[in-house]
């Protein structure tokens, strides 16, 4: 019997290939990634699947599926990669258990997992985090069915037919065998990632005097800037990040492309000042900021429309204008109070700022706690007084934003997991308004609807890519729609994901506003045979 693939469409700019096996899955991979597709900008692997981001100005999707459907997977090329030695203390919570799910004594587990070589095939889920296969085919437990609220650092642990190390503390239903110091992520390594595709691993038992490999696993720590002049921070009310245009393709270290969640609003910020559009500015929530500068400088303020004063040594207060340039001389105070419409607004700097890079990015991640940490009172921001261009001298467009009480229109491409939903709530989730719940984050908007979600059957789904825009259905049924912070792959069904053309508007969507889901398209899932 021919093996086949299904396309499946993932927002306006991904596609998503399911495969029959993991087998499939890493030949698909394989031959993509050595094709080289122009206009393919980066490749997510899963379980059973192949997230295919592409760039739709290169690359259109009937050209794409056409080019997937000719690729040849008849001759499998051998994964190449380093070999790690582990050592791991043998003491997990779920031992006892795992060893009756499979049938087997504790110290048969122990030994059966200190045999086997274990293959990274794809990474995910956090920054380091390597979903490994075994040589060993009597590996298969389920997940917890309550996940942890917190698994440490260092974890050693099982679900499905992998096994995994938990880089970083974090929520998570696998099954905990161990531990071990070796640290998964490292950014002052050349790969702060230790595991990749195609690495191989063999675990060494603690116990027994192995020793580990590479320097042992420290927490780290979040770059803060300091210096003694510069801009004061004399009012944060809420924590102030540093925000550019992300980290694109790091998706095979675990890392999602972060970065601003409005990023027309922080390429005005920098064009208003004649900075480039990658530099670094502040992300803003809900005003509540003030800063004093030792200097002259100049600043400027797009995004949610919040009121800006500029306050003198003898108190006399100015406003300043919003999505244009302005001065403020030294020792004077510029305050940005709450928005009346939207939610994030962005501080650039003629010159920009001194600000540490992690992975050639000054954003800061809140779910992987990369980059540098939350700006907070009484911080010095440091100038970088770098080359700057013109400016134009007429004021940018300005986007009407939405307020709290608000209903939004969203335009979604159904899919990629649509069928996984009843036809009731597949109607349901595009008729219902969706509220945003104060659980919001940069991670993502969480939604609630009078009426949950119904999946067709409560079938677990392997793990699989997810992008920005993303709308997640827990077994809850109550929506999590991705920002930009998301994890890279995810374990719940995708019902659709936001369109390019409303994906800027949803870092503005206040909290309290109400969101109605607007389909651009059918889902429409293709199937291709596989050439063999």
């Amino acid at each position: 019997m021919r093996e086949q693939m299904r396309i499946l469409s993932a927002g306006s700019a991904g596609v998503l290939v399911e495969l029959e096996s993991l087998e499939m899955t890493l030949a698909i991979l394989d031959r993509l990634l050595a094709s080289e597709v122009e206009g393919v900008d980066e490749v997510i692997p899963g379980a059973r699947t192949v997230l295919v981001r592409f760039d739709p100005v290169v690359i259109d999707r009937a050209a794409l599926i056409g080019r997937l459907g000719q690729l040849d997977v008849s001759v499998r090329r051998e994964r190449s990669g380093s070999t790690f030695d582990i050592p791991v203390s043998y003491d997990g919570e779920d031992l006892g258990e795992v060893a009756e799910l499979l049938g087997w004594s504790v110290a048969e587990l122990v030994q059966r997992h200190l045999d086997a070589v274990h293959s990274v095939a794809f990474t995910g889920f956090a920054p380091g985090f390597a979903y490994m296969t075994t040589d060993d085919p009597g590996f298969d437990v389920p997940r917890r069915k309550t996940p942890r609220v917190r698994i440490p650092a260092g974890s050693v642990a099982i679900a499905g037919k992998f096994s995994g190390i938990y880089p970083s503390d974090s929520p998570g239903g696998w099954q905990l065998l161990g531990t071990t110091q070796v640290p998964m992520w490292d950014p002052a390594r050349p790969r702060a990632a230790l595991l990749a595709p195609g690495d191989r691993v063999r675990f060494l038992d603690a116990k027994k005097g192995a020793a580990v490999p590479v320097s042992r696993r420290r927490e780290p720590a979040p770059v803060r800037q300091v210096s003694a002049s510069g801009i004061v921070v004399t009012r944060a009310d809420r924590p102030v990040l540093y925000q550019d245009l992300g980290r694109p393709r790091q998706a095979d270290q675990g890392v999602s492309v972060c970065g601003a969640v409005d990023s027309a609003a922080l390429r005005t910020a920098n064009a208003c000042v004649g900075n480039p559009d990658s530099s670094a500015a502040l992300e803003v929530t809900f005003g509540g900021l003030s800063l004093v500068p030792d200097r002259a400088v100049t600043l400027a303020v797009t995004g949610a429309s919040c009121p800006i004063s500029i306050r003198d040594a003898n108190g006399h207060v100015t406003v300043a204008p919003h999505s244009r340039p302005f001065a403020v001389d030294a020792g004077e105070e510029v305050t940005l109070d709450i928005p009346g419409r939207g939610m994030r607004s962005y501080v650039a700097l003629r010159g920009g700022f001194v600000v540490a890079r992690t992975l050639g990015s000054a954003s800061t991640d809140t779910l992987s706690r990369i980059g540098p940490a939350p700006i907070a009172r009484g911080d010095v921001l440091v100038p970088a007084d770098e080359a700057a261009t013109f400016v134009e001298p007429e004021p940018l467009a300005v986007r009407p934003l939405p307020c709290a009480g608000d209903v939004i229109e969203v335009d979604v491409v159904p899919g990629p997991r649509t069928d996984w939903f009843t036809d009731e709530s597949v109607a349901r989730f595009l008729s219902q308004e969706w509220h945003v719940t104060s659980e919001s984050s940069r991670v993502g908007m969480r939604l609630s609807g009078d009426l949950p979600l119904q999946r067709r059957d409560d079938a677990e789904l392997p793990s699989e890519g997810t992008l920005f825009g993303s709308i997640q259905v827990p077994h809850s049924g109550q929506p999590v729609l991705f920002l930009t912070d998301h994890p890279v792959t995810g374990g719940y069904p995708v019902i659709a994901v936001v369109a390019a053309n409303h994906l800027g508007m949803l870092g503005q969507i206040p909290i309290g506003a109400r969101i109605r889901f607007n389909p651009i398209s059918a889902f429409d899932p293709q199937v291709k045979e596989l050439v063999r």
